[in-house]
């Protein structure tokens, strides 16, 4: 038996508010929607069963015995109750009675005798019910439309039932939904809407009258509202019936059975649709404010120290225009005491009295110990030199500490190249000797040195160090080597650069003080006392002159004791001044008996002669090799001519360029003939019995080299001490560039803002899917898309805020790496210190993004999941930023990197959606960028807490990504960022090999 109405062919919904027959007494509507007419057979006055309940009303009540009957008459008599109105009822509460109809009585009911719709009867009065059904009466006894009996609300719309009566009584209302009006006997319908709610539903929104979500009848399910929470059951009712106010503590998105309890420290009011992140806030503003606070004091704290040292010197003058002085920035010249060097008579050189040298120049006095000791205590050596010797000593165990080179027949021939750019070069290079590489453009200079120093491999010839074959790579520890540009860091003061160097390569053994007792001295003798607490700078933007920058750049060479040092162009970009002063440095640097190699290119006439040797090449070959003061003998020996007066430095360097013909009128000049002269000379068959005589037994060889081995096992920092003191260096440079952290932060704070005011009109409903089955036909407009696109933009402003910041952690220091690097430092300390540095500049970038992007866009996602997930993206990008900063030029590689962060962004999965993408067989592509594990982390955390209330698992289908892969999203993040740390390393350790050019 069916409780459907029949009516023009249509099978329709029963609608229990339309009347099928009038009344002929008193009726109502009970909580089952079921039809109780009072009827009864024998005294109405009695408790005997009264009251008719029948759920289908397609048969009339007045013609049946069926349905559940109940006792007593509520107030009155029978002659006196009204047809209808709320004190008719029953006041008997039983369970109801079954009528059997042969026997004329009354039975204890049992479930078989009751059909489904009237086993559902309560008998009890529902007021609303009744009032709809009686309003219903009054307006056809008017012959008016029935309009409270209307299915819907639309003129001419036919309901359609979505739930029959198994599912209803199976699964009730469906979780997220309020009901109000169905029962078994008024089961759910869905109406067409009318045009207004129409396009509510398709701009996404549930249809809503005077700030209450309608249906559009009145047995049509609406889904609870945002800031009330519709509960499965309450009081031991169905669910779905009723509908309470979120409380205070917990908040209720759009179809909430369930109050969401809020984080602690949250704000959340009563009838909240999201929660407030309060403590993250507070805790953002705290440590803000920490900072500033922190960042005054330091800059006021500097300028108190400042304007104090000013006046204790008395470089603030007495009795000047204040405004006048602080506005010229001119300070007062003093008088010269000493005589105007200008106006000297006219000298080849000019050097100073015994009495006027300081520093290392004081060893300028002694000669050239190529082959003798130093005697320290007898030396008339001022106290700081004095210590630099003596811990040279005990670096090396004796007095003897330098090293001599003997090379013979080397080569060096690039793979793909025709012709060697190095060739049958023999010669040495004695101990204590300042020798000097000379040529012109493309002669080999930088070749050779670079195969001496063990730089090149695949080279051909031998080496020997102190007479003793060997691999020079060996000795690297040993030797300096100072570049032609002063690679230093700008952030660090003197001290602190040199004061690394040493540390670092010193021997592990030495104690803190004797460290910073060796670095004194050495700042000392190099006259860089009076500027060791400042600054280095930058070339753009110098703090100290271009002299002392390399002179410290000497420094951190001679910070290491070595044995050895070479130089390229180390008078390049300075005056005359300067320039003769550095030599002069080096000079008397090689007078304590350290071997000198410089790379030069046309000195001055005063640095020619400081030289102790020369090194000539041309086309990669000798031309001369010996000393300085026999150059002009043997090319004179040759044909050409010296000038009188002339600057015998640049004759020679036109000489070996092939541009002598003014020294010599007639006769070849060209590279080639002087390269076939060096070979048939007098000189060179000298050097080669020598070298012929240079040979040492086994035992010899092996008690050196066993002697190196230990000086080289004690020298330099373990790597564990090598990478806290390369952590603290890199802290320490952090805090020198503050500016830039802070602008990476208000850039952070920008982008989290804009995104987050973006997203705030949505109030936190990210999603809108397709409602579960059988609710699915009242399903609004989707918006799968939200949360996806969210995730894209976040990617995109992570991407713009840390790639061009992550690109200068390593971008701006590659030379300087290199340069440690040769020397022995730890590659793989540096860059575990540098990765490392960047951490809490990371977290203070995620924390204001992520902070207030959940404040203003209220996402319901936990702030820690959001958190973690943006810094693990972080960490990402700044592993991206490393890997172009090995590749691309320092110029490019922030534009670089942010083009890249910002592609990586977009293939998220967002637009298109990933699973178009897997149609093309392409997801690999997309799944090789952090932007699609993100945007999948996002997808699954605002979208898988509705699976009670929409059908998450299509909209996963037709998104791509996947609901459950939260902890795996994160682990490949954090994978993806390593695997970017591996790669950068091995660019960092490839070098210029990958560099773009």
């Amino acid at each position: 038996m069916s409780n459907q109405l029949t009516e023009n062919g249509l099978t329709l919904p029963q609608d229990p508010f339309l009347p099928q027959e009038p009344p002929q007494g008193p009726v109502f509507l009970d909580t089952a929607a079921c039809l109780c007419a009072l009827r009864g057979t024998k005294d109405l006055n009695s408790n005997n069963p009264s009251w008719q309940c029948v759920g289908n009303q397609t048969e009339s009540v007045y013609q049946v015995t069926s349905g559940k009957w109940f006792g007593g008459i509520g107030k009155g008599s029978k002659d006196k109750l009204p047809i209808w109105g709320d004190t008719i009822g029953i006041n008997v509460t039983d369970k109801g009675m079954a009528y059997d109809a042969p026997e004329d009585s009354f039975s204890e009911p049992y479930t078989a005798d009751f059909t489904p719709w009237d086993l559902a009867c309560t008998g009890i009065n529902r007021t609303s019910f009744s009032t709809s059904y009686y309003h219903s009466v009054a307006a056809l006894q008017r012959n008016d439309t029935p309009i409270d009996a209307a299915p819907c609300w639309r003129a001419g719309a036919i309901p359609m039932q979505i739930q029959d009566y198994t599912s209803w009584t199976r699964d009730g209302c469906n979780e997220g939904f309020l009901c109000a009006n169905n029962t078994v006997n008024s089961l759910p319908q869905f109406c067409a809407p009318i045009t207004e709610c129409q396009i509510s539903r398709l701009a996404g929104f549930t249809c809503a009258f005077q700030g209450q979500n309608i249906g559009m009848g009145p047995f049509e399910p609406v889904v609870c509202q945002q800031g009330y929470y519709c509960p499965m059951f309450s009081g031991g009712r169905p669910g779905g019936l009723d509908k309470f106010v979120c409380p205070q503590g917990t908040y209720c998105q759009p179809g909430a059975s369930t109050p969401t309890p809020c984080s602690v420290g949250s704000h959340c009011p009563e009838g909240s649709t999201y929660e407030l992140f309060l403590i993250p806030v507070l805790i953002l503003i705290i440590v803000d404010v920490l900072l500033i606070v922190v960042l005054a004091w330091y800059l006021l704290r500097k300028r108190f120290l400042r304007s104090r040292e000013q006046h204790s010197t008395g470089l603030k003058a007495k009795g000047r225009n204040p405004f006048l002085r602080a506005n010229s920035g001119y300070k007062e010249i003093p008088e010269e005491n000493d005589p105007d060097q200008e106006m000297l008579p006219m000298q080849a050189t000019y050097i100073p009295t015994q009495d006027g040298w300081v520093g290392f120049e004081a060893a300028l006095a002694y000669p050239t110990p190529r082959s003798s000791t130093m005697d320290v205590t007898e030396s008339g050596f001022s106290p700081q030199l004095k210590v630099f010797v003596e811990s040279m000593r005990r670096v090396t165990d004796g007095a003897r500490f330098g090293l001599s080179f003997a090379y013979s027949n080397l080569s060096f021939q690039p793979n793909g190249s025709a012709k060697p750019i190095l060739q049958n070069v023999t010669g040495s290079i004695d101990r204590g000797s300042l020798t000097a590489v000379m040529g012109g453009s493309g002669a080999g200079k930088s070749t050779f040195v670079n195969v001496l120093m063990g730089k090149i491999t695949n080279t051909g010839g031998s080496v020997m160090i102190n007479n003793i074959p060997g691999k020079i790579k060996r000795y690297k520890k040993l030797i300096g080597y100072v570049p032609q540009d002063d690679v230093v860091l700008p952030e660090l003061t003197v001290y602190e650069n040199i004061l690394h160097s040493a540390r670092i390569r010193l021997p592990r053994a030495w104690s803190g003080v004797d460290i910073q007792a060796h670095v004194n001295s050495v700042i000392d003798c190099l006259e860089l006392s009076h500027v060791r607490d400042s600054l280095v700078g930058s070339v753009g933007k110098p703090v100290i002159s271009g002299g002392q920058r390399k002179r410290v750049s000497i420094g951190m060479e001679l910070a290491a004791a070595p044995m050895a040092i070479f130089l390229d162009e180390p008078t390049s970009g300075l005056d005359a001044t300067a320039a003769s002063s550095i030599m002069r440095t080096l000079k008397a640097i090689a007078r304590l008996g350290i071997s000198v190699i410089v790379i030069i290119h046309q000195p001055r006439m005063e640095i020619f002669d400081m030289l102790d040797d020369l090194i000539l090449l041309a086309n990669g070959q000798i031309i001369y090799e010996g000393p300085e003061n026999s150059v002009q003998d043997f090319f004179e020996n040759v044909g050409f001519s010296f000038p009188a007066h002339s600057n015998y430095g640049d004759v020679v360097t036109d000489i070996i360029t092939g541009n002598g013909r003014a020294y010599k009128r007639t006769g070849d000049i060209s590279k080639e003939s002087l390269i076939a002269n060096w070979a048939q000379s007098l000189q060179n068959a000298s050097i080669k019995d020598k070298h012929a005589s240079l040979k040492s037994s086994r035992s010899t060889i092996a008690k050196n080299n066993s002697k190196h081995r230990e000086l080289l096992r004690k020298r330099g920092a373990p790597h564990w001490k090598q990478f806290w003191l390369c952590l603290k260096r890199a802290m320490l440079q952090q805090w020198r560039t503050r500016s830039s952290f802070v602008f990476e932060m208000a850039l952070a704070t920008i982008a989290g803002l804009l995104l987050g005011l973006a997203q705030n009109s949505k109030k936190g409903v990210l999603f809108t899917g397709i409602y579960n089955p059988p609710y699915d036909v009242l399903s609004l407009a989707t918006d799968m898309r939200s949360v996806p696109e969210l995730a894209l933009l976040m990617a995109i402003a992570i991407g713009l805020v840390s790639a061009a910041p992550g690109v200068r952690v390593f971008s701006e220091e590659m030379l300087l790496y290199r340069r440690e690097a040769e020397a022995g430092h730890s590659r793989i300390a540096y860059f575990l210190a540098k990765n490392m540095c960047v951490f809490p500049r990371i977290v203070f970038a995620c924390m204001h993004f992520t902070t207030l992007i959940l404040l203003l866009a209220v996402p319901i996602i936990p702030w820690g999941t959001a958190f973690l997930a943006n810094l693990v993206y972080f960490y990402c990008i700044y592993g991206l930023a490393s890997c172009v900063s090995m590749v691309v030029r320092r110029e490019d590689a922030p534009l670089f990197a942010t083009m890249i962060a910002l592609i990586v962004g977009i293939l998220s999965g967002a637009a298109p959606p990933l699973a178009n993408v897997a149609d093309w067989n392409l997801e690999w592509l997309w799944r090789a960028s952090p932007g699609t594990w993100l945007a999948e982390l996002y997808f699954g955390q605002l979208i898988e807490p509705f699976r009670y209330l929409y059908n998450v698992d299509l909209t996963a289908q037709a998104v791509g990504f996947h609901l459950d892969w939260h902890w795996r999203n994160m682990g490949v993040l954090l994978l993806i960022g390593t695997i970017y740390r591996i790669l950068a390393y091995i660019g960092l350790l490839a070098g210029n090999r990958l560099r773009l050019r």
